[in-house]
């Protein structure tokens, strides 16, 4: 098994406030920089692991990268929870800059996109990805594992979701269904993951996607028709506005293919220039990615290893158990699921739909964790120990007792200690996790490699920007032409 990391965490002032500055000179090019980047917002970094042979040697590596970045960002924070901070009016939330190549340009234009389609404060979200693959996995592998992770996603949410609260500042002038906590504090009483519930990464666009996961082809056709028919609304944008400037790279349903929001992706990597559906027809997938995961805030890096030894088995009994073609009638039941877990998962007697059946949620997921116990077993015969055993069981744990919860434990915290207050509880984390991170050693060749990856990555940026030889309007035609979708 093979395993990588894709951690976004928002940068915010020593008060919780949201940072305006820069992303931070010492860390090099948020274009070309191989494990520190940023996501929707010049605030909003995002730290990348290599591909990893065991989940310690992951950890070890996103603590080497938190080392790095909690160095190079002075007094500010990493921001520990998914639900954002305090936020300022949506225009002052800065969107990324990544220089004046045609390929910086765009992912910026991009970012605008997002920016006028969802609004700034969506996109201020942030989570973990998990990227999983597999030796000896084919293609049609890999799309059964992706139907079988959709259809379980709300075991997922249930077990790890620690997104029940967000500040007010979150939804002001939007409508919401969110119950007042206390103060500047709202939440859903079972709530356990804000973040993949209808506040968060959700778009009434995307929801007339019914994308389907049996096969490459059909994947790509479902991609390809939102990648190429243009959208009313966002028509009603324009790619630029009356002064000239770009407001998003295309009318289409969807941008670019990052823009499909969903809780796990087929994967191949990129090459320079290349579009994502592209790659993965002409060299099938190479890894998946699941993008479920809410920031845990008792990790000082947002994840721990039994999480991730969980992960593991989740994804290896989605690609073991049997795994029917998915419907539309499915396809309706799944995001049904996946919205109830998210809003109510905690909810006792909570009820699923199961084959236009309902199941009680305690009951389904204990039928899921009783068939991952041969394969926790199998993986602890082959690595020694007991750590996947002991995973399943703390997952168990919490199905049979939902305080066990990461959204239960959130919001007990903020009673006991923190006046009910979500701000208040998330900054007092991000404050602890940043000054456990500081008390690490970090060797002077690990300070060394991050200050040589920084110097590269802007001289990987000065040349990218050298070698341009057409005009952004140019350039974004051609990489948008419907021909580099094929190979």
């Amino acid at each position: 098994m093979r395993r990588g990391i894709e951690k976004e965490s928002l940068r915010v002032r020593a008060g919780g406030g949201l940072a305006d500055t820069p992303h931070p000179a010492a860390l090099g090019s948020a274009l070309a920089h191989p494990n520190i980047t940023t996501d929707f917002s010049e605030a909003q970094l995002e730290l990348i692991t290599g591909v990893h042979p065991s989940a310690e040697n992951c950890l070890e590596e996103l603590t080497l990268i938190h080392q790095a970045v909690t160095r190079a960002i002075g007094e500010e924070l990493l921001w520990c929870a998914s639900m954002p901070c305090g936020l300022p009016d949506d225009e002052l939330i800065p969107i990324g800059r990544y220089g004046s190549s045609n390929l910086g340009r765009a992912k910026t234009v991009y970012r605008m996109g997002l920016s006028y389609r969802y609004g700034r404060r969506m996109q201020a979200i942030s989570g973990i990805h998990y990227n999983f693959s597999l030796p000896g996995v084919d293609e049609a592998g890999y799309f059964a594992l992706a139907r079988n992770f959709r259809r379980h996603a709300w075991l997922v949410l249930y077990l790890f979701g620690a997104s029940p609260a967000v500040c007010s500042s979150f939804v002001e002038g939007r409508k919401h269904s969110l119950e007042v906590l206390k103060g500047a504090t709202l939440y859903l009483p079972h709530a356990t993951s804000l973040r993949m519930g209808r506040l968060g990464y959700q778009s009434e666009a995307q929801a007339s996607l019914a994308v389907s996961y049996n096969s490459l082809e059909s994947y790509g056709a479902s991609l390809e028709r939102a990648l190429t028919t243009s959208y009313p609304a966002y028509e009603a944008i324009g790619v630029r506005g009356p002064d000239g400037e770009y407001r998003q790279l295309a009318t289409t349903l969807l941008q670019i293919e990052n823009e499909f929001y969903t809780s796990i992706r087929p994967k191949c990597t990129i090459r320079s220039g290349e579009r994502p559906l592209h790659a993965l027809r002409e060299r099938g997938v190479e890894y998946v990615e699941a993008r479920l995961m809410d920031l845990d805030p008792f990790a000082p890096v947002g994840i721990g290893a039994p999480t991730m030894r969980f992960l593991d088995l989740f994804l290896l009994h989605s690609l073991l158990a049997e795994s029917p073609p998915d419907t539309p009638r499915e396809l309706e039941e799944i995001a049904q699921n996946k919205l109830r877990a998210a809003h109510r998962g905690r909810e006792p007697g909570l009820r699923l739909v199961r084959a236009a059946k309902e199941v009680p949620l305690a009951k389904w997921g204990a039928e899921l964790l009783a068939e991952c116990e041969p394969i926790a077993e199998a993986l602890d015969a082959a690595f020694g120990g007991r750590a996947y055993r002991e995973a399943l069981s703390a997952a168990a744990e919490s199905v049979r007792d939902a305080a066990a919860t990461p959204s239960a434990r959130v919001l007990a915290a903020m009673a006991k200690d923190y006046d009910n207050s979500y701000v208040r509880f998330a900054l007092s984390k991000s404050l602890e996790h940043r000054d456990t991170i500081r008390a690490l050693r970090y060797s002077a060749d690990a300070e060394q490699r991050f200050a040589r990856l920084a110097a590269e990555s802007l001289e990987k940026q000065r040349q990218i920007e050298a070698s341009d030889r057409v005009d952004f309007e140019t350039w974004r035609r051609e990489y948008l032409a419907t021909a580099k979708l094929h190979p």
